[in-house]
């Protein structure tokens, strides 16, 4: 069989112009139409051609190498220019300009809080093109690593056993400088030791200084690298991260918004999740749903407080765990008279709040359940059985039912494939497992950017690149 050779040395006629080279349906002529139709005034780029002074890059341009470079998981400032040398897609994106990967580094850091604002411009467009209805909304969270190591993360204990080990080093070395003096010998011994004495001091001011930071804040730990990130627990260990949050819309699961949170869990995300998406579609919507990681009762009350249908199982819920004999489901709330009623028709009576919690206990009169056939297995306590009862308890029962009937779990049934598409596209086909700017209002962009590369990519599925194209230059 033959074989095909090329020949570097053959003569052609090349095509005219850049623009020749990108066939009409190519994907990159959807994200340079897309970046067109924001309206870069209300993203907080100011647009000024005729600014006196060094010409800059066009900020429109600059955008698009952004955006597009992060949708086929190209991040790093000089991984861009080297894409605007050679890759004929970038080159004709950005008519042919070379900005050099400080250019591209300054103007993504320059421009934090306006690439926070992309994504909501791109959700917009997508409810102006029917994409996104608003209706039924999925929020979800993931573990992300931030631009730190753990190393550089410091908590109290920490600074303490360090100054420790300084002190006793330092104490160390003027016995070790005390000696030699004594023998006026080994000058080079001295040196070192004073260098070393001299490195500990160092030492020992920078860790007494994040000592102090700790004491003057709430912060449990700081990270000396990122100060904002925080100690992420997740399935590959613990490291600095962040923790990402996404609003998705149930029609074709399109981001609404997005946001980053150095909290090492979902709890109190819920309400600040959802309010920023309303804020986004500029109206309510009918369901929200998100798994038990967000169960938190106050943070699910303020929403069901709005007239929203909340869709979340408690964790009692999500454990799917049968209830043991005598649970506390088997006793019964009478709540004319305040009281519980146990299996054995036993009354349990209102006994104060627990000073800890600030729940309510009910308890069984002194002597009664000793005398149940069921002492040993209802409760061994010689002061007899007690019942926790939650302040917003009511509140928890309703939520509860209302996440077992069958059309909300048909709805929580999408959770899945609605709200967790996102991080899996962005983690593994954009290769965005950690970020690369460092403080929130850096990994805020990023992920401005990230979950608008997902809506676009979306956009491309459902509609095409040539009919996306008309419908963004209408």
């Amino acid at each position: 069989m033959a074989y095909r050779y090329g020949d570097r040395r053959q003569n052609m006629l090349m095509p005219a112009s850049i623009e020749q080279y990108i066939p009409q349906d190519a994907p990159v002529r959807a994200y340079d139409a897309f970046i067109d139709s924001l309206d870069f005034e209300k993203a907080g780029i100011q647009i000024e051609p005729q600014k006196v002074g060094c010409p800059q890059y066009d900020p429109k341009a600059m955008l698009k190498l952004l955006v597009y470079g992060y949708s086929y998981g190209i991040r790093s400032s000089r991984k861009l220019e080297r894409e605007a040398h050679y890759n004929l897609s970038f080159i004709w994106l950005v008519g042919g300009m070379k900005p050099d990967h400080k250019t591209i580094a300054e103007f993504r850091r320059r421009n934090k809080a306006a690439l926070t604002n992309v994504l909501r411009q791109c959700a917009r467009v997508c409810i102006e093109l029917g994409l996104i209805e608003g209706n039924t909304l999925f929020v979800d969270g993931s573990k992300v690593r931030a631009s730190a190591g753990m190393n550089n993360t410091w908590d109290r204990d920490r600074c303490l056993r360090r100054l420790e080990k300084i002190d006793a080093r330092v104490a160390e070395i003027l016995s070790e400088c005390e000696q030699v003096d004594e023998k006026e010998c080994n000058d080079s011994s001295l040196v070192k030791l004073n260098k070393e004495f001299a490195d500990n001091k160092k030492l020992r001011a920078r860790v007494k200084g994040i000592l102090d930071r700790l004491d003057a804040t709430d912060k449990k730990s700081t990270n000396t690298t990122d100060p904002d990130c925080t100690k992420i627990h997740g399935r590959q260990g613990s490291h600095a991260g962040y923790n990402a949050q996404t609003v998705v819309d149930e029609k074709h699961g399109l981001i609404v918004s997005s946001d980053v949170v150095n909290e090492n869990n979902d709890l109190h995300q819920f309400a600040k999740q959802m309010g920023q998406s309303v804020e986004t579609l500029g109206k309510k919507p009918q369901t929200a749903c998100a798994d038990a990681g967000f169960s938190d009762i106050n943070e699910l009350e303020k929403i069901d407080n709005q007239g929203i249908r909340v869709i979340v199982p408690s964790s009692r819920q999500a454990s799917k765990k049968e209830p043991q004999p005598f649970d506390k489901r088997s006793f019964k709330y009478d709540g004319n008279r305040d009281i519980y009623t146990c299996p054995e028709g036993k009354v349990l009576r209102y006994n104060g709040i627990d000073v800890k919690t600030g729940h309510m206990e009910y308890s069984a009169e002194a002597g009664t359940c000793k005398k149940c056939r069921n002492f040993g297995l209802c409760t061994s306590s010689r002061y007899g059985r007690t019942v926790i009862r939650l302040v917003k308890e009511e509140l928890v029962e309703k939520l509860e039912r209302q996440y077992e009937e069958p059309a909300s779990r048909d709805i929580y049934k999408l959770r899945k494939q609605k709200a967790e598409l996102p991080f899996g596209h962005i983690k593994h086909n954009l290769k965005a497992g950690g970020f690369l700017l460092r403080g929130l209002a850096g990994v805020r962009a990023e992920m401005s950017i990230l979950a608008t590369c997902f809506n676009v990519t979306r956009m491309i599925g459902i509609i095409g690149v040539s009919k996306l194209i008309a419908m963004l230059g209408r």
